[in-house]
C-alpha cells in the first residue's frame, strides 16, 4: 500500500465519522460513502500533484539528454 494511500484512508475514516455523527451516514449506506468519499480525496490528491508531475518528467528527460 502506498503510504498516500494510508494517509487517505485515516482522512476518509475522520470524515465519515463526522458524517455518523451528523446523521449523514448509517450502516446501510456506510460502504457507498466511504469509497465516495475516499476516492474524491485520492482523485484531488492526484489532481493537484498532475502539473508537478509534469514538470518533473520534462526535467529527467532534460537531465538524460545532456
Amino acid at each position: 500500500m502506498h503510504p498516500d494511500d494510508e494517509k487517505l484512508l485515516r482522512l476518509s475514516k475522520e470524515i465519515i465519522i463526522k458524517f455518523i455523527e451528523m446523521g449523514r451516514v448509517s450502516p446501510g449506506n456506510f460502504d457507498e460513502n466511504f469509497k465516495s468519499v475516499f476516492w474524491t480525496l485520492k482523485s484531488t490528491l492526484v489532481n493537484s500533484r498532475a502539473p508537478d508531475l509534469g514538470e518533473q518528467a520534462q526535467h529527467e528527460e532534460k537531465e538524460i539528454l545532456r
